[in-house]
């Protein structure tokens, strides 16, 4: 529904479909020290946001193993360019890592098995939630998802943080839930957010919300429409699905052959 249309070129695939990429977290968790994955960034955020809000009790393995998950998800397919939020970067540096030392260790006279696979940042590589502080999550209740219908969008976007401040100006240093509804605004309809501020000046708050709802309703709309039509053709999803999941594990299967070739492990 969001433009991704599978073909030839490209292959849409549950993940729990691919269990060939779960074979691949041994090797690769021995080429990665804790150290390394206790100092992640994004995972120390994860960690500290779940202990904070009361959905984790304990920090458990599956949380500090994650990246070296999405490291292969990202090699199992050789992947050499990877779009990815700015919170992600440190994920993808991690599978850099790892795909440079399997090849120094188990490559030596022969070709290397991973390429380092290269960041495709957007213009807007991070999207703050609706509290203006924290990237936009389900799990942390600040998204408005995909899905939503235009009332639960407006119901969202009412509550959206803002500050006391009537005028609306872009600042995103000292009024940063303000910016980013205007960044909001932005991504929808390609107007400068520095316009959109001057533009609703007095406005205030309400105004500020209420061209956000309009805006995101009309630019996800075609999105939903075709959402709607597909959820009516689930035979079709499912058939995209299974196609995919096969092709999936065909290029799975040929990459973990290859990696315990290299790893003398291969009778």
């Amino acid at each position: 529904a969001a433009g991704i249309e599978p073909g030839e070129d490209v292959i849409i695939y549950p993940h729990s479909y691919v269990p060939e990429c779960n074979q691949l977290m041994l090797p690769f968790l021995t080429l990665v020290s804790l150290a390394e994955l206790e100092r992640n960034p994004t995972v120390k955020e994860e960690i500290q946001s779940g202990l904070a809000n009361g959905k984790m009790k304990t920090v458990n393995a599956g949380m500090l193993t994650y990246p070296v998950h999405q490291a292969c998800d990202i090699l199992f397919c050789k992947g050499s360019v990877v779009p990815a939020g700015k919170d992600q970067l440190p994920h993808i540096e991690l599978t850099r890592t790892i795909a440079r030392r399997f090849n120094e260790k188990y490559c030596k006279d022969t070709e290397p098995v991973f390429p380092e696979p290269s960041v495709l940042l957007s213009k807007t590589p991070s999207i703050l939630g609706l509290d203006g502080s924290q990237k936009m999550s389900k799990s942390r209740g600040n998204a408005i998802m995909l899905c939503a219908t235009e009332d639960e969008t407006a119901k969202l976007i009412k509550k959206a943080k803002t500050d006391g401040e009537r005028r609306i100006t872009f600042d995103p240093v000292n009024r940063p839930e303000v910016a980013n509804l205007l960044m909001l605004i932005s991504l929808c309809t390609k107007e400068e957010p520095q316009a959109i501020a001057e533009r609703i000046g007095e406005g205030g708050g309400g105004m500020l919300k209420n061209t956000l709802t309009e805006a995101l309703n009309e630019a996800l709309r075609p999105l939903r429409q075709k959402r709607a039509e597909l959820e009516k053709n689930m035979d079709y999803i499912n058939s995209v699905l299974e196609d995919g999941a096969r092709r999936a594990r065909e290029i799975a299967s040929v990459t973990l052959d290859q990696v315990r070739k290299a790893m003398n492990m291969k009778i």
